[in-house]
Protein backbone atom coordinates (compact mmCIF):
# COMPACT_ATOMS: atom_id res chain seq x y z
CA UNK A 1 0.00 0.00 0.00
CA UNK A 2 1.07 3.60 -0.54
CA UNK A 3 0.31 6.68 1.53
CA UNK A 4 -2.89 7.47 -0.35
CA UNK A 5 -4.20 3.95 0.27
CA UNK A 6 -3.73 4.38 4.01
CA UNK A 7 -5.48 7.74 3.87
CA UNK A 8 -8.39 6.08 2.05
CA UNK A 9 -8.69 3.59 4.91
CA UNK A 10 -9.21 6.50 7.31
CA UNK A 11 -12.18 8.05 5.52
CA UNK A 12 -14.91 8.44 8.14
CA UNK A 13 -12.88 6.45 10.67
CA UNK A 14 -12.21 9.59 12.72
CA UNK A 15 -15.30 10.19 14.88
CA UNK A 16 -15.00 13.83 15.95
CA UNK A 17 -17.73 13.47 18.56
CA UNK A 18 -15.19 11.39 20.50
CA UNK A 19 -11.71 12.21 19.19
CA UNK A 20 -10.33 15.57 18.14
CA UNK A 21 -9.75 16.71 14.59
CA UNK A 22 -6.30 18.21 14.96
CA UNK A 23 -3.03 18.37 13.07
CA UNK A 24 0.61 17.58 13.65
CA UNK A 25 1.97 20.03 16.21
CA UNK A 26 -1.32 21.84 16.81
CA UNK A 27 -2.85 22.60 20.21
CA UNK A 28 -6.33 23.07 18.67
CA UNK A 29 -8.84 20.24 19.07
CA UNK A 30 -12.06 20.40 17.05
CA UNK A 31 -15.07 18.34 18.13
CA UNK A 32 -18.66 17.97 17.02
CA UNK A 33 -21.44 18.05 19.60
CA UNK A 34 -23.14 14.64 19.71
CA UNK A 35 -26.41 14.72 17.76
CA UNK A 36 -26.05 18.44 16.98
CA UNK A 37 -24.78 20.24 13.89
CA UNK A 38 -22.38 22.34 15.89
CA UNK A 39 -18.68 22.31 16.74
CA UNK A 40 -16.50 23.33 19.65
CA UNK A 41 -12.75 23.87 20.03
CA UNK A 42 -10.67 22.87 23.04
CA UNK A 43 -7.04 23.72 23.74
CA UNK A 44 -4.45 21.00 24.33
CA UNK A 45 -2.77 23.19 26.93
CA UNK A 46 -2.75 22.93 30.71
CA UNK A 47 -2.55 26.71 31.32
CA UNK A 48 -1.62 26.21 34.96
CA UNK A 49 -1.33 29.98 35.39
CA UNK A 50 -5.13 29.93 35.30
CA UNK A 51 -5.51 27.06 37.74
CA UNK A 52 -2.55 25.37 39.46
CA UNK A 53 -4.37 22.03 39.69
CA UNK A 54 -2.48 19.79 37.26
CA UNK A 55 -5.73 18.18 36.08
CA UNK A 56 -7.87 21.34 35.86
CA UNK A 57 -7.51 21.37 32.05
CA UNK A 58 -9.53 18.14 31.87
CA UNK A 59 -12.59 20.01 33.16
CA UNK A 60 -12.01 23.41 31.56
CA UNK A 61 -14.83 24.36 29.16
CA UNK A 62 -14.03 24.68 25.46
CA UNK A 63 -12.36 27.89 24.30
CA UNK A 64 -14.80 28.18 21.39
CA UNK A 65 -18.33 26.90 21.93
CA UNK A 66 -21.45 26.59 19.82
CA UNK A 67 -19.78 27.10 16.45
CA UNK A 68 -22.46 26.86 13.77
CA UNK A 69 -22.47 27.35 10.02
CA UNK A 70 -25.37 29.61 9.08
CA UNK A 71 -27.36 30.67 6.01
CA UNK A 72 -27.87 34.25 4.88
CA UNK A 73 -30.69 34.69 7.41
CA UNK A 74 -28.51 33.49 10.27
CA UNK A 75 -30.29 30.13 10.60
CA UNK A 76 -28.09 27.24 11.70
CA UNK A 77 -27.32 24.75 8.95
CA UNK A 78 -27.77 21.06 9.62
CA UNK A 79 -25.09 18.91 8.06
CA UNK A 80 -23.93 15.41 7.34
CA UNK A 81 -20.24 14.93 7.86
CA UNK A 82 -17.31 13.16 6.19
CA UNK A 83 -13.96 12.97 7.96
CA UNK A 84 -10.37 12.36 6.93
CA UNK A 85 -7.01 13.33 8.46
CA UNK A 86 -6.67 16.44 6.28
CA UNK A 87 -10.23 17.76 5.94
CA UNK A 88 -13.72 17.59 7.39
CA UNK A 89 -16.58 18.03 4.90
CA UNK A 90 -20.00 19.31 5.96
CA UNK A 91 -22.81 18.54 3.54
CA UNK A 92 -25.56 21.17 3.92
CA UNK A 93 -28.67 22.23 1.97
CA UNK A 94 -26.79 25.20 0.46
CA UNK A 95 -23.63 23.27 -0.47
CA UNK A 96 -20.54 21.69 0.99
CA UNK A 97 -18.41 23.44 3.61
CA UNK A 98 -14.96 22.17 4.56
CA UNK A 99 -12.54 22.50 7.47
CA UNK A 100 -8.78 22.09 7.42
CA UNK A 101 -5.75 23.50 9.23
CA UNK A 102 -4.06 26.46 7.56
CA UNK A 103 -1.31 26.12 10.16
CA UNK A 104 -0.91 24.89 13.74
CA UNK A 105 -2.86 27.81 15.19
CA UNK A 106 -5.39 28.47 12.41
CA UNK A 107 -8.57 26.70 11.36
CA UNK A 108 -9.63 27.35 7.75
CA UNK A 109 -13.26 26.89 6.76
CA UNK A 110 -13.92 26.56 3.04
CA UNK A 111 -17.29 27.95 1.91
CA UNK A 112 -19.40 26.97 -1.12
CA UNK A 113 -18.78 29.26 -4.12
CA UNK A 114 -20.99 32.26 -4.87
CA UNK A 115 -23.29 32.07 -1.88
CA UNK A 116 -24.05 34.31 1.08
CA UNK A 117 -23.46 32.30 4.22
CA UNK A 118 -22.21 32.87 7.71
CA UNK A 119 -20.89 31.53 10.97
CA UNK A 120 -21.77 32.02 14.59
CA UNK A 121 -19.68 31.03 17.60
CA UNK A 122 -18.97 31.97 21.18
CA UNK A 123 -15.41 32.51 22.33
CA UNK A 124 -14.12 32.80 25.88
CA UNK A 125 -10.71 34.54 25.79
CA UNK A 126 -10.73 35.25 29.52
CA UNK A 127 -10.82 33.00 32.54
CA UNK A 128 -12.90 34.08 35.51
CA UNK A 129 -12.81 32.57 38.96
CA UNK A 130 -14.29 33.66 42.25
CA UNK A 131 -12.07 33.90 45.32
CA UNK A 132 -12.92 34.35 49.01
CA UNK A 133 -11.99 38.01 48.63
CA UNK A 134 -13.68 38.57 45.26
CA UNK A 135 -12.61 37.22 41.87
CA UNK A 136 -10.05 37.33 39.11
CA UNK A 137 -10.01 37.64 35.33
CA UNK A 138 -7.06 36.30 33.39
CA UNK A 139 -6.27 36.13 29.70
CA UNK A 140 -6.48 32.65 28.19
CA UNK A 141 -5.54 33.08 24.54
CA UNK A 142 -6.00 35.65 21.77
CA UNK A 143 -8.33 34.90 18.88
CA UNK A 144 -8.64 36.50 15.46
CA UNK A 145 -11.03 35.73 12.63
CA UNK A 146 -11.02 36.93 9.03
CA UNK A 147 -12.16 35.95 5.57
CA UNK A 148 -11.05 36.12 1.95
CA UNK A 149 -14.66 36.86 1.01
CA UNK A 150 -16.69 40.03 1.43
CA UNK A 151 -17.77 40.54 5.03
CA UNK A 152 -21.40 41.72 5.01
CA UNK A 153 -22.17 41.32 8.68
CA UNK A 154 -19.74 41.35 11.60
CA UNK A 155 -21.54 41.46 14.92
CA UNK A 156 -19.91 40.91 18.30
CA UNK A 157 -22.16 40.60 21.35
CA UNK A 158 -20.93 40.25 24.95
CA UNK A 159 -22.12 37.09 26.70
CA UNK A 160 -21.30 35.91 30.20
CA UNK A 161 -17.57 35.32 30.30
CA UNK A 162 -17.00 35.96 26.60
CA UNK A 163 -18.38 37.10 23.25
CA UNK A 164 -20.70 35.84 20.55
CA UNK A 165 -19.50 36.44 17.00
CA UNK A 166 -21.99 36.45 14.11
CA UNK A 167 -20.72 37.01 10.58
CA UNK A 168 -22.17 36.87 7.07
CA UNK A 169 -19.91 36.47 4.05
CA UNK A 170 -20.43 36.86 0.33
CA UNK A 171 -18.15 34.07 -0.77
CA UNK A 172 -17.24 34.39 -4.39
CA UNK A 173 -14.75 31.69 -5.42
CA UNK A 174 -12.40 29.75 -3.13
CA UNK A 175 -13.55 31.55 0.01
CA UNK A 176 -11.99 30.85 3.40
CA UNK A 177 -13.04 31.93 6.88
CA UNK A 178 -10.04 31.53 9.17
CA UNK A 179 -10.06 31.44 12.98
CA UNK A 180 -6.64 31.72 14.66
CA UNK A 181 -5.91 31.11 18.35
CA UNK A 182 -2.56 32.42 19.51
CA UNK A 183 -0.74 32.49 22.87
CA UNK A 184 0.27 36.13 22.37
CA UNK A 185 -0.18 39.07 20.05
CA UNK A 186 0.96 38.01 16.57
CA UNK A 187 1.71 39.98 13.39
CA UNK A 188 -1.22 40.34 11.02
CA UNK A 189 -1.72 36.95 9.40
CA UNK A 190 -1.89 36.26 5.69
CA UNK A 191 -5.13 34.45 4.95
CA UNK A 192 -4.82 31.93 2.16
CA UNK A 193 -7.60 30.88 -0.21
CA UNK A 194 -9.08 27.66 1.11
CA UNK A 195 -7.77 25.53 -1.76
CA UNK A 196 -4.18 26.47 -0.84
CA UNK A 197 -4.67 25.56 2.82
CA UNK A 198 -6.32 22.28 1.85
CA UNK A 199 -3.60 21.35 -0.64
CA UNK A 200 -0.90 21.98 1.96
CA UNK A 201 -2.76 19.87 4.55
CA UNK A 202 -3.24 17.02 2.09
CA UNK A 203 0.43 17.09 1.17
CA UNK A 204 1.44 17.01 4.85
CA UNK A 205 -0.59 13.86 5.44
CA UNK A 206 0.47 12.22 2.18
CA UNK A 207 4.13 12.73 3.14
CA UNK A 208 3.47 11.26 6.59
CA UNK A 209 1.75 8.13 5.32
CA UNK A 210 4.11 7.83 2.38
CA UNK A 211 6.91 6.91 4.79
CA UNK A 212 5.24 4.12 6.78
CA UNK A 213 6.51 0.56 6.20
CA UNK A 214 4.10 -1.97 4.66
CA UNK A 215 2.20 -4.48 6.77
CA UNK A 216 0.00 -7.46 6.02
CA UNK A 217 -3.62 -6.70 4.96
CA UNK A 218 -5.21 -7.87 8.23
CA UNK A 219 -3.42 -5.09 10.14
CA UNK A 220 -3.79 -2.23 7.68
CA UNK A 221 -6.94 -0.45 8.91
CA UNK A 222 -5.88 -0.24 12.56
CA UNK A 223 -2.29 0.39 11.45
CA UNK A 224 -3.43 3.43 9.45
CA UNK A 225 -5.37 4.73 12.44
CA UNK A 226 -2.38 4.15 14.74
CA UNK A 227 -0.15 6.21 12.45
CA UNK A 228 -2.80 8.95 12.43
CA UNK A 229 -2.70 8.95 16.25
CA UNK A 230 1.10 9.18 16.17
CA UNK A 231 0.91 12.36 14.08
CA UNK A 232 -2.25 13.85 15.56
CA UNK A 233 -0.87 13.71 19.12
CA UNK A 234 2.35 15.56 18.30
CA UNK A 235 2.71 18.99 19.90
CA UNK A 236 5.10 21.74 18.83
CA UNK A 237 7.72 23.32 21.09
CA UNK A 238 6.29 25.73 23.62
CA UNK A 239 7.56 26.71 27.03
CA UNK A 240 9.32 23.79 28.71
CA UNK A 241 8.54 21.49 25.76
CA UNK A 242 11.72 22.23 23.84
CA UNK A 243 11.16 20.17 20.69
CA UNK A 244 8.34 18.51 18.80
CA UNK A 245 7.17 15.54 20.82
CA UNK A 246 4.11 13.40 21.37
CA UNK A 247 1.55 13.75 24.12
CA UNK A 248 0.10 10.37 25.13
CA UNK A 249 -3.29 11.86 24.27
CA UNK A 250 -4.00 15.47 23.37
CA UNK A 251 -7.37 14.97 24.99
CA UNK A 252 -6.50 13.19 28.25
CA UNK A 253 -2.73 13.54 28.83
CA UNK A 254 -1.43 16.92 27.70
CA UNK A 255 2.34 16.99 28.10
CA UNK A 256 5.25 14.59 27.78
CA UNK A 257 5.83 11.57 30.03
CA UNK A 258 9.12 9.76 30.44
CA UNK A 259 7.89 6.19 29.90
CA UNK A 260 5.61 7.22 27.06
CA UNK A 261 8.28 9.08 25.13
CA UNK A 262 10.55 6.05 25.19
CA UNK A 263 7.75 3.89 23.78
CA UNK A 264 6.60 6.46 21.21
CA UNK A 265 10.11 6.37 19.76
CA UNK A 266 9.57 2.68 18.89
CA UNK A 267 7.14 3.73 16.17
CA UNK A 268 8.74 6.98 15.05
CA UNK A 269 12.00 5.16 14.29
CA UNK A 270 10.18 3.56 11.31
CA UNK A 271 9.36 6.90 9.64
CA UNK A 272 11.57 9.66 11.05
CA UNK A 273 14.69 8.84 13.05
CA UNK A 274 15.23 12.46 14.11
CA UNK A 275 11.68 12.67 15.44
CA UNK A 276 12.30 9.43 17.36
CA UNK A 277 15.55 10.78 18.79
CA UNK A 278 13.76 13.96 19.88
CA UNK A 279 11.36 11.94 22.01
CA UNK A 280 14.40 10.90 24.06
CA UNK A 281 16.11 14.28 23.94
CA UNK A 282 12.99 16.12 25.11
CA UNK A 283 13.15 14.24 28.43
CA UNK A 284 16.94 14.29 28.88
CA UNK A 285 16.79 18.07 28.40
CA UNK A 286 15.25 18.31 31.88
CA UNK A 287 17.56 15.96 33.78
CA UNK A 288 18.02 17.14 37.35
CA UNK A 289 21.55 17.86 38.69
CA UNK A 290 21.46 14.62 40.73
CA UNK A 291 20.79 12.54 37.60
CA UNK A 292 17.07 11.96 38.12
CA UNK A 293 14.73 12.37 35.18
CA UNK A 294 11.33 13.98 35.82
CA UNK A 295 8.09 12.12 35.45
CA UNK A 296 6.56 14.62 33.04
CA UNK A 297 7.22 17.84 31.16
CA UNK A 298 4.47 20.35 30.47
CA UNK A 299 4.57 23.67 28.60
CA UNK A 300 4.54 25.49 31.90
CA UNK A 301 6.48 23.22 34.21
CA UNK A 302 8.37 20.03 34.97
CA UNK A 303 6.93 17.40 37.32
CA UNK A 304 9.68 15.82 39.45
CA UNK A 305 7.71 15.63 42.70
CA UNK A 306 4.07 15.25 43.54
CA UNK A 307 1.85 15.33 46.62
CA UNK A 308 -0.57 12.48 45.91
CA UNK A 309 -1.25 9.78 46.95
CA UNK A 310 1.91 10.52 48.97
CA UNK A 311 4.44 13.32 48.77
CA UNK A 312 7.70 12.45 47.07
CA UNK A 313 9.95 12.57 44.03
CA UNK A 314 8.40 10.99 40.97
CA UNK A 315 9.96 9.65 37.79
CA UNK A 316 9.33 6.60 35.58
CA UNK A 317 11.16 3.28 35.01
CA UNK A 318 14.49 3.54 33.17
CA UNK A 319 13.93 2.33 29.60
CA UNK A 320 15.45 5.18 27.56
CA UNK A 321 18.70 3.30 26.84
CA UNK A 322 16.69 0.30 25.62
CA UNK A 323 14.59 2.55 23.37
CA UNK A 324 17.67 4.36 22.04
CA UNK A 325 19.34 1.09 21.06
CA UNK A 326 16.27 0.00 19.11
CA UNK A 327 16.45 3.30 17.28
CA UNK A 328 20.16 2.77 16.63
CA UNK A 329 19.39 -0.63 15.07
CA UNK A 330 17.03 1.08 12.61
CA UNK A 331 19.12 4.19 11.97
CA UNK A 332 22.69 3.99 13.33
CA UNK A 333 23.94 7.28 14.72
CA UNK A 334 27.00 7.15 16.96
CA UNK A 335 26.86 10.88 17.60
CA UNK A 336 23.45 10.46 19.23
CA UNK A 337 24.69 7.57 21.37
CA UNK A 338 27.62 9.75 22.47
CA UNK A 339 25.19 12.55 23.29
CA UNK A 340 22.96 10.45 25.53
CA UNK A 341 25.50 8.10 27.13
CA UNK A 342 26.65 10.33 29.99
CA UNK A 343 23.11 11.45 30.96
CA UNK A 344 21.99 7.82 31.03
CA UNK A 345 24.97 6.89 33.20
CA UNK A 346 23.99 9.65 35.63
CA UNK A 347 20.41 8.36 35.63
CA UNK A 348 21.59 4.85 36.46
CA UNK A 349 23.73 6.19 39.30
CA UNK A 350 20.75 8.10 40.72
CA UNK A 351 18.63 4.95 40.90
CA UNK A 352 21.21 3.05 42.92
CA UNK A 353 22.51 5.92 45.06
CA UNK A 354 19.21 7.57 46.01
CA UNK A 355 16.81 4.61 45.93
CA UNK A 356 18.48 1.88 47.98
CA UNK A 357 17.83 2.70 51.63
CA UNK A 358 19.21 -0.57 52.98
CA UNK A 359 22.28 -0.59 50.71
CA UNK A 360 21.67 -4.13 49.49
CA UNK A 361 22.23 -3.32 45.81
CA UNK A 362 18.53 -3.54 44.90
CA UNK A 363 16.76 -0.33 43.90
CA UNK A 364 13.37 0.60 45.32
CA UNK A 365 10.34 2.64 44.34
CA UNK A 366 9.71 5.52 46.75
CA UNK A 367 6.53 6.71 45.07
CA UNK A 368 3.82 4.60 43.38
CA UNK A 369 3.83 6.78 40.26
CA UNK A 370 7.56 6.20 39.68
CA UNK A 371 6.68 2.61 38.78
CA UNK A 372 4.34 3.67 35.99
CA UNK A 373 1.83 1.34 37.68
CA UNK A 374 0.07 4.11 39.54
CA UNK A 375 -2.70 2.24 41.38
CA UNK A 376 -1.27 -1.28 41.39
CA UNK A 377 -2.06 -3.29 44.52
CA UNK A 378 1.68 -3.85 44.78
CA UNK A 379 1.79 -0.47 46.55
CA UNK A 380 -1.28 -0.89 48.78
CA UNK A 381 0.86 -1.68 51.83
CA UNK A 382 2.86 1.53 51.43
CA UNK A 383 6.21 2.68 50.15
CA UNK A 384 9.10 2.18 49.61
CA UNK A 385 8.98 -1.16 47.80
CA UNK A 386 11.92 -3.11 46.35
CA UNK A 387 10.44 -4.56 43.20
CA UNK A 388 11.61 -7.12 40.64
CA UNK A 389 10.28 -5.08 37.73
CA UNK A 390 12.40 -2.01 38.59
CA UNK A 391 15.54 -4.07 38.99
CA UNK A 392 14.80 -5.86 35.72
CA UNK A 393 14.58 -2.49 33.95
CA UNK A 394 17.88 -1.51 35.57
CA UNK A 395 19.50 -4.79 34.50
CA UNK A 396 18.37 -4.20 30.93
CA UNK A 397 19.50 -0.58 31.08
CA UNK A 398 22.99 -1.65 32.12
CA UNK A 399 23.14 -4.24 29.34
CA UNK A 400 22.11 -1.49 26.91
CA UNK A 401 24.74 0.84 28.37
CA UNK A 402 27.28 -1.92 27.79
CA UNK A 403 26.22 -2.19 24.15
CA UNK A 404 26.38 1.59 23.73
CA UNK A 405 29.84 1.61 25.34
CA UNK A 406 30.94 -1.11 22.91
CA UNK A 407 29.80 0.98 19.96
CA UNK A 408 31.67 3.98 21.38
CA UNK A 409 34.85 1.89 21.76
CA UNK A 410 34.77 1.94 25.56
CA UNK A 411 35.31 -1.76 26.16
CA UNK A 412 36.38 -1.40 29.80
CA UNK A 413 33.14 0.37 30.66
CA UNK A 414 31.15 -2.14 28.64
CA UNK A 415 32.66 -4.99 30.65
CA UNK A 416 31.87 -3.14 33.89
CA UNK A 417 28.20 -2.73 32.92
CA UNK A 418 27.90 -6.42 32.10
CA UNK A 419 29.43 -7.42 35.44
CA UNK A 420 27.05 -5.11 37.29
CA UNK A 421 24.06 -6.43 35.35
CA UNK A 422 24.97 -10.04 36.10
CA UNK A 423 25.44 -9.19 39.77
CA UNK A 424 22.01 -7.56 39.89
CA UNK A 425 20.38 -10.73 38.56
CA UNK A 426 22.02 -12.71 41.34
CA UNK A 427 20.81 -10.18 43.92
CA UNK A 428 17.25 -10.51 42.59
CA UNK A 429 17.40 -14.28 42.83
CA UNK A 430 18.81 -14.10 46.34
CA UNK A 431 16.26 -11.62 47.72
CA UNK A 432 13.13 -11.83 45.52
CA UNK A 433 12.95 -15.44 44.32
CA UNK A 434 10.52 -17.81 46.05
CA UNK A 435 11.07 -21.38 44.77
CA UNK A 436 7.87 -22.66 46.37
CA UNK A 437 5.69 -20.01 44.73
CA UNK A 438 7.76 -20.09 41.54
CA UNK A 439 7.97 -16.29 41.20
CA UNK A 440 9.75 -13.17 42.36
CA UNK A 441 8.06 -11.24 45.19
CA UNK A 442 8.32 -7.51 45.67
CA UNK A 443 9.48 -6.61 49.19
CA UNK A 444 8.14 -4.05 51.64
CA UNK A 445 10.17 -3.85 54.88
CA UNK A 446 11.97 -7.04 53.75
CA UNK A 447 8.64 -8.91 53.68
CA UNK A 448 6.98 -10.24 50.51
CA UNK A 449 4.13 -8.22 49.03
CA UNK A 450 1.90 -11.17 48.19
CA UNK A 451 0.16 -9.79 45.14
CA UNK A 452 0.59 -11.77 41.93
CA UNK A 453 1.19 -9.63 38.85
CA UNK A 454 3.13 -10.10 35.60
CA UNK A 455 5.79 -7.88 37.17
CA UNK A 456 6.61 -10.77 39.49
CA UNK A 457 7.59 -12.62 36.31
CA UNK A 458 9.39 -9.78 34.53
CA UNK A 459 12.94 -10.97 35.39
CA UNK A 460 12.37 -13.35 32.45
CA UNK A 461 13.25 -10.29 30.37
CA UNK A 462 16.84 -10.37 31.59
CA UNK A 463 17.36 -13.56 29.61
CA UNK A 464 19.86 -14.54 32.32
CA UNK A 465 17.91 -16.83 34.64
CA UNK A 466 18.70 -20.52 35.16
CA UNK A 467 16.23 -23.02 33.72
CA UNK A 468 14.98 -24.04 37.17
CA UNK A 469 13.68 -20.47 37.56
CA UNK A 470 12.63 -19.82 33.95
CA UNK A 471 10.38 -22.92 33.82
CA UNK A 472 8.06 -22.01 36.73
CA UNK A 473 7.85 -18.41 35.53
CA UNK A 474 6.67 -19.66 32.15
CA UNK A 475 4.16 -21.94 33.86
CA UNK A 476 2.65 -18.93 35.64
CA UNK A 477 2.65 -16.85 32.48
CA UNK A 478 0.79 -19.47 30.43
CA UNK A 479 -1.67 -20.47 33.14
CA UNK A 480 -5.15 -19.29 32.01
CA UNK A 481 -6.27 -19.04 35.65
CA UNK A 482 -3.54 -16.45 36.15
CA UNK A 483 -2.31 -14.61 33.07
CA UNK A 484 -2.95 -16.43 29.79
CA UNK A 485 -6.18 -16.32 27.81
CA UNK A 486 -7.90 -14.70 24.86
CA UNK A 487 -7.05 -11.33 26.40
CA UNK A 488 -3.69 -11.30 28.09
CA UNK A 489 -1.74 -10.36 30.08
CA UNK A 490 -3.87 -8.98 32.93
CA UNK A 491 -1.88 -6.70 35.20
CA UNK A 492 -3.02 -8.67 38.25
CA UNK A 493 -3.47 -12.45 38.12
CA UNK A 494 -7.07 -13.50 37.55
CA UNK A 495 -7.05 -15.67 40.68
CA UNK A 496 -5.59 -12.94 42.90
CA UNK A 497 -8.06 -11.33 45.32
CA UNK A 498 -7.02 -7.87 44.09
CA UNK A 499 -7.98 -8.62 40.46
CA UNK A 500 -10.29 -6.02 38.91
CA UNK A 501 -10.35 -6.05 35.09
CA UNK A 502 -11.90 -2.56 34.90
CA UNK A 503 -9.50 -0.57 37.08
CA UNK A 504 -6.28 0.72 35.51
CA UNK A 505 -3.32 -1.30 36.85
CA UNK A 506 -5.39 -3.70 38.97
CA UNK A 507 -6.29 -6.13 36.20
CA UNK A 508 -6.70 -4.67 32.69
CA UNK A 509 -4.37 -5.54 29.82
CA UNK A 510 -1.78 -2.93 28.83
CA UNK A 511 -0.05 -3.24 25.46
CA UNK A 512 3.31 -2.01 26.76
CA UNK A 513 3.46 -4.83 29.33
CA UNK A 514 2.71 -7.35 26.60
CA UNK A 515 5.45 -5.83 24.45
CA UNK A 516 8.00 -6.35 27.24
CA UNK A 517 6.94 -9.98 27.56
CA UNK A 518 7.03 -10.60 23.81
CA UNK A 519 10.67 -9.56 23.93
CA UNK A 520 11.28 -11.56 27.12
CA UNK A 521 9.87 -14.72 25.54
CA UNK A 522 12.03 -14.20 22.46
CA UNK A 523 15.09 -13.86 24.71
CA UNK A 524 14.44 -17.17 26.47
CA UNK A 525 13.88 -19.00 23.19
CA UNK A 526 10.08 -19.27 23.37
CA UNK A 527 9.62 -17.82 19.90
CA UNK A 528 6.24 -19.47 19.21
CA UNK A 529 4.87 -18.30 22.53
CA UNK A 530 6.13 -14.78 21.83
CA UNK A 531 4.39 -14.85 18.45
CA UNK A 532 1.16 -15.99 20.10
CA UNK A 533 1.26 -13.18 22.66
CA UNK A 534 2.00 -10.71 19.88
CA UNK A 535 -0.93 -12.01 17.83
CA UNK A 536 -3.35 -11.80 20.77
CA UNK A 537 -2.21 -8.25 21.50
CA UNK A 538 -2.71 -7.17 17.89
CA UNK A 539 -6.14 -8.81 17.73
CA UNK A 540 -7.25 -7.15 20.96
CA UNK A 541 -6.37 -3.70 19.66
CA UNK A 542 -7.89 -4.36 16.22
CA UNK A 543 -11.22 -5.38 17.74
CA UNK A 544 -11.97 -1.73 18.64
CA UNK A 545 -12.51 1.24 16.33
CA UNK A 546 -10.32 3.44 18.52
CA UNK A 547 -6.99 2.73 20.28
CA UNK A 548 -7.10 2.74 24.07
CA UNK A 549 -4.89 3.09 27.09
CA UNK A 550 -5.88 -0.34 28.48
CA UNK A 551 -8.41 -3.15 27.93
CA UNK A 552 -10.65 -5.34 30.07
CA UNK A 553 -8.90 -8.71 30.49
CA UNK A 554 -12.21 -10.60 30.30
CA UNK A 555 -13.95 -8.87 27.38
CA UNK A 556 -11.19 -7.02 25.52
CA UNK A 557 -13.31 -3.85 25.65
CA UNK A 558 -11.91 -0.56 26.98
CA UNK A 559 -13.02 0.27 30.54
CA UNK A 560 -14.84 3.61 30.93
CA UNK A 561 -11.80 5.46 32.29
CA UNK A 562 -9.36 4.23 29.62
CA UNK A 563 -8.09 7.13 27.51
CA UNK A 564 -8.61 6.86 23.75
CA UNK A 565 -6.34 7.86 20.84
CA UNK A 566 -3.62 6.58 23.15
CA UNK A 567 0.00 6.99 22.18
CA UNK A 568 2.01 4.04 23.38
CA UNK A 569 -0.70 1.53 22.46
CA UNK A 570 -0.58 2.96 18.94
CA UNK A 571 3.23 2.85 18.88
CA UNK A 572 3.32 -0.73 20.12
CA UNK A 573 0.62 -1.86 17.70
CA UNK A 574 2.69 -0.37 14.87
CA UNK A 575 5.91 -2.06 15.94
CA UNK A 576 4.27 -5.44 16.57
CA UNK A 577 2.38 -5.30 13.26
CA UNK A 578 5.63 -4.58 11.42
CA UNK A 579 7.34 -7.47 13.26
CA UNK A 580 4.55 -9.90 12.46
CA UNK A 581 4.37 -8.80 8.82
CA UNK A 582 8.11 -9.13 8.31
CA UNK A 583 8.13 -12.61 9.82
CA UNK A 584 5.23 -13.68 7.65
CA UNK A 585 7.00 -12.34 4.56
CA UNK A 586 10.13 -14.31 5.47
CA UNK A 587 8.07 -17.47 6.01
CA UNK A 588 6.32 -17.06 2.66
CA UNK A 589 9.61 -16.39 0.92
CA UNK A 590 11.22 -19.40 2.59
CA UNK A 591 8.28 -21.61 1.69
CA UNK A 592 8.43 -20.48 -1.92
CA UNK A 593 12.18 -21.17 -2.05
CA UNK A 594 11.70 -24.65 -0.61
CA UNK A 595 9.02 -25.44 -3.17
CA UNK A 596 11.27 -24.30 -5.99
CA UNK A 597 14.05 -26.56 -4.71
Amino acid sequence: MNGLDYLDLLKNHIDITRVPFSDRGSRLLVFRYPQLSGLYVKLAERLTQLDSNLEAYLHRPPFIQGLYLTDLDGAELDFEIDTSPSVITFHTRIGDFHLTFQDERSLSFGYPPDVRAGMRFRVFPQYWKSTPQGGKFMSVRNVTYSTTGVLERNQITPVEGGYEVDILVSTGQDCAVVISIQPSQQPEQIIRPFSMALQAAQQRWERWFGRVPPVQPQYQRTYAYAWWVMANNLISPQGMVTMEAMAPSKLNYVGLWLWDNALHALAYRHVDADLARNQIRSMLAHQLPNGMLPDAVFDDGVVASIDHPITGEVTKPPILAWSALKLHESDPNLQFLQEIYAPLVRLNAWWFSMNDDDGDGLAQYNHPYSSGLDDSPLWDEGMPVESPDLNTYLHNQMICLAQIADKLNMQTEAAMWRRRAASLVQRMIQDFWDPEAGLFWALRDEKPVRVMTPFNLLPLWTGSLPQEITAPLLNHLTNPKEFWGAYCLPTVARNDRHYDPETMWRGPVWANVNYFFVEALQKVGKVDLAAELRSRTLNMVMAQDDIYEYYNAETGAPPPRAANIFGWTSAIFIDLAIQASQELSVEKSSGWSNRKE
